[in-house]
């Protein structure tokens, strides 16, 4: 089993706060919508999705984490297996979804202000002083807490794990509060119903696929907890039926409400809120709604601050190994967290969140670049699962053999993913157009990072041998 040199990092992480990481980065709230738009299929989708993609990353992030422990995670993980140049693409493509889902996740905190405060509060996401003003206090807030380390993070990502929970919780039980007086509701979580056979199921399918990613982001952490080789392999256990009967039971009630409602479409932004308007009605309803609503910020601040947290990491990781200027491996010294690290990659959401409210072409601009994140991270994904298939012997050799079987379904399921991720699921003017400008945002930013690395390198090959052993 590899080890981690000594960098002075502490150890704050513990077997509960891993568990509780994964609930808040795995599950989020508008997937329920998404697979709800299967209808009654959503229970095959659903399985699929946990069959094809998270099984394979279950066993992928287990056994990966248990022979290689180590901070950085599946970037080290790809280092060690496939040499530098995919060990640092793996590492980049991680940072940029990283960072522009955090930038997105953000930006959504104003609209939903706007909801929870009610109809006085209509032109709040419109008022860019009120706006910038919010977002720059979250962003100092996110540098704030995360240079201060995961003994406080990890606080933040407990309380939203908590909060996540709580919201599913209150969208699980609604069939079963509002059934007890509508005998036409039908609530039918367990049925097994084929979904349709068109594009935009298929779509559907792809991004239900996707939705339980994440599994292996906390193991970017991993020098930083405790028990790491064993910790983090069970939280993946533990986690598992939570994450999925919050997806299978929300996504039950969704369709449950949506059936009863068949003129309302279903909120692909905001499911929740809206089922639970639609379960309860009347004043009950508006104030479950705003319950909601509250609860899921508090999630999104925790899923930003652990987003926030691994993607300052990378940086540091890839300085350890001599990638990058040694410059971002600088730590803090009394919290021993990556300063400069954190200040770059705050300016870049900082620059995001500018650029996505500098007009209608950057607000353009700034979607498609959100929605290509997914394709990052997908790339990313698709060097986790060859690794067992066709990474360096010393790495295979270490793993089961039967590994590279399961993970075999994971990249079918990745190469999947990334072919329709690129398609809308919602009607746009052209899916060709839509699609083109998906993929093309994601061969840019891969080009970037390519060019960066060669510039880093002077020129100078990469070679696999020299990544067996870390410096």
């Amino acid at each position: 089993m590899a080890t981690e040199p000594a960098h002075a990092l502490r150890k704050q992480l513990r077997l509960r706060d891993l568990v509780f990481a994964q609930v808040l980065i795995v599950v989020g709230s508008s997937w329920v919508g998404i697979a709800a738009g299967v209808g009654r299929a959503q229970l095959v989708v659903w399985l699929l999705a946990f069959a094809f993609f998270y099984a394979p990353m279950a066993v992928a992030v287990y056994y990966l984490n248990r022979h290689m422990p180590l901070e950085g995670g599946l970037y080290v993980w790809a280092r060690k297996s496939f040499g530098d140049l995919i060990g640092f693409m793996t590492a980049w493509n991680i940072w940029a979804y990283a960072l522009t889902s955090i930038a997105t996740v953000l930006f959504q905190i104003p609209t939903e202000l706007a909801y929870l405060i009610g109809p006085r509060a209509a032109g709040l996401p419109e008022n860019h002083l009120f706006v910038y003003g919010l977002l720059s206090a979250l962003l100092v807030g996110l540098v704030w807490t995360t240079v201060r380390g995961l003994g406080l993070g990890k606080w933040i990502n407990n309380i939203s794990s908590l909060a996540i929970m709580a919201t599913f919780g209150l969208l699980i039980v609604a069939p079963l509060v509002a059934g007890s007086h509508d005998a036409a509701l039908h609530y039918a979580p367990l049925v097994f119903e084929l979904p349709r056979a068109d594009w935009q199921t298929l779509a559907m399918v792809g991004q239900v696929m996707f939705a339980a990613a994440g599994l292996e982001y906390i193991a970017i952490m991993a020098g930083e907890t405790h028990a790491a080789a064993t910790g983090i392999g069970r939280s993946v256990i533990l986690a598992t039926p939570i994450i999925f009967a919050m997806f299978v039971l929300g996504t039950a009630s969704v369709v449950c409400f949506h059936e009863r409602n068949p003129a309302i479409g279903i909120d692909f932004v905001a499911p929740i809120p809206q089922t639970l308007t639609l379960a309860f009605g009347g004043g009950l309803a508006a104030l479950l709604a705003k319950l909601a609503i509250f609860l899921l910020q508090i999630r999104i601040i925790g899923v930003a601050n652990n987003l926030f947290a691994g993607a300052v990491r990378l940086p540091m990781a890839a300085g350890w190994d001599h990638l990058i200027p040694a410059w971002f491996t600088r730590l803090h010294p009394t919290h021993r967290t990556p300063v400069n690290a954190v200040f770059v990659s705050a300016a870049v959401v900082a620059a995001l969140l500018v650029f996505g409210s500098a007009g209608v072409r950057a607000v353009e601009a700034f979607s498609i670049l959100n929605d290509a994140s997914n394709e990052f991270y997908a790339l990313a994904y698709l060097a986790m699962f060859l690794i067992p298939i066709c990474g360096a012997a010393a790495v295979r050799d270490a793993l089961p053999r039967w590994v590279a079987w399961v993970c075999a379904a994971g990249v079918v399921a990745i190469v999947f993913v990334c072919a329709l991720n690129a398609y809308p699921f919602v009607d746009v003017a052209s899916p060709g157009l839509f699609a083109a400008k998906i993929l093309g945002t994601t061969a840019l930013v891969n080009a970037f990072g390519l060019g960066f690395y060669a510039l880093r390198r002077g020129g100078e090959p990469a070679t696999l041998a020299s990544t067996l052993e870390r410096p």
